[in-house]
């Protein structure tokens, strides 16, 4: 019986310094049976180059060259060209173990399912030779119909499984059944999964991780002041609020708690930003905009409902149920001396308590 075919979609833009070895980590997948499509947003580097190097030499690989225009628009762009019955997404700069292929398809196959999900690795560079890696993922489970999925999603959101494509494999035939794209917005990736599971039925969870998400902290965004990161982040938590409502679950305790504490833990990131150095605000004006985002009424109610499972949250968590601007504003510029100078300690105020 013939294999599956996969269709692999990889946005390419100013990774020359990694595109190569995530080719060769499909190229070693133990599955054979896949199509890559390479999409070089307008890079301005030698990473279409390097593509096209592979696709010479392997006919599974495809490269598409067009003008900048951000990731989503070169996935959507390959979106149009899959020939695969399944859809899997991959980011330059990362890679992924031998075996990721092959266990997804089985999974996908043996269980009939429309979604897999499976665990990852966070990798970490504190330095050009030194990295630490953060393994997320939860236990296997199969869910044959939609009500278990949806009372359990809220388990890997809560483990950072349910943002990104690249952990999962999806049907072919469902994205083009609901016409699914990538929107072009923080975290693109994000809505066109949560379109993907909005009436999704069965589901397989591996505790099995494959991918390697790479984070090169002196590069990252993080260290960049985003001036519409607050509207974003609360763009975001209405896309939630809306999936649970849709779901009906909007009332339960752990969605409450969940979406509380989750909105707060970006509110940390936000107010962070605000007091980036690179925002260029006098001291007077970061406390105004502090105060702004923790005076809602909303924010003394989530504080109420949340329990916090990171330390970076624990330390603004008392600051924040007094609503304290004075404190908030000095525990986040701790915070950003720490994520600065000490990354191998950020990552430790950062990672989640794991949670069963």
């Amino acid at each position: 019986m013939e294999e599956s075919l996969v269709s692999i979609i990889m946005p390419v833009y100013k990774v020359e310094k990694f595109v190569a070895k995530a080719i060769e980590s499909l190229q070693n997948q133990t599955y054979k049976n896949f199509e890559l499509i390479a999409v070089n947003d307008g890079s301005p580097d030698t990473s279409g180059e390097i593509c096209e190097s592979y696709a010479k030499n392997d006919g599974r690989i495809h490269v598409i060259h067009k003008e900048n225009g951000g990731a989503p628009s070169a996935r959507n762009l390959a979106l149009k060209q899959v020939k695969g019955k399944y859809v899997y997404f991959m980011d330059s700069d990362d890679w992924c173990e031998p075996e990721m292929l092959t266990d997804m398809v089985n999974l996908a196959e043996e269980n009939q399912v429309e979604l897999v999900i499976t665990g990852f690795f966070i990798d970490t560079y504190y330095s050009d030779n030194e990295y630490g890696t953060q393994v997320i993922n939860c236990d296997d489970r199969f869910y044959r119909n939609q009500v278990e999925f949806r009372k359990n999603a809220y388990r890997y959101f809560d483990n950072n499984l349910l943002y990104t494509p690249w952990n999962k494999l999806f049907l072919s035939s469902r994205i083009k059944d609901l016409n699914l794209t990538f929107k072009n917005t923080i975290m693109d990736d994000f809505p066109f999964v949560l379109d993907y599971i909005k009436d999704v039925k069965k589901v397989v969870v591996t505790s099995k991780m494959y991918y390697h998400f790479l984070r090169a902290r002196s590069d990252s965004e993080t260290q960049k002041y985003r001036s519409t990161l607050y509207e974003k982040r609360k763009e975001e938590h209405q896309w939630l609020k809306d999936l649970y409502k849709y779901w009906s679950l909007d009332e339960e305790i752990n969605t409450k708690e969940f979406l509380s504490r989750r909105y707060l833990e970006r509110l940390i990131e936000c107010i962070e930003n605000v007091t980036n150095p690179k925002a260029n605000f006098s001291k007077k004006q970061q406390k105004l905009k502090i105060k702004e985002m923790v005076s809602l009424p909303e924010v003394k109610e989530m504080v109420k409902l949340a329990k916090p499972n990171t330390l970076i949250l624990k330390l603004m968590f008392i600051p924040l149920k007094l609503q304290n601007v004075n404190w908030i504003y000095f525990q986040s510029k701790f915070i950003t001396y720490v994520r600065t100078h000490n990354i191998k300690l950020f990552t430790l105020l950062k990672n989640k308590r794991k949670r069963k």
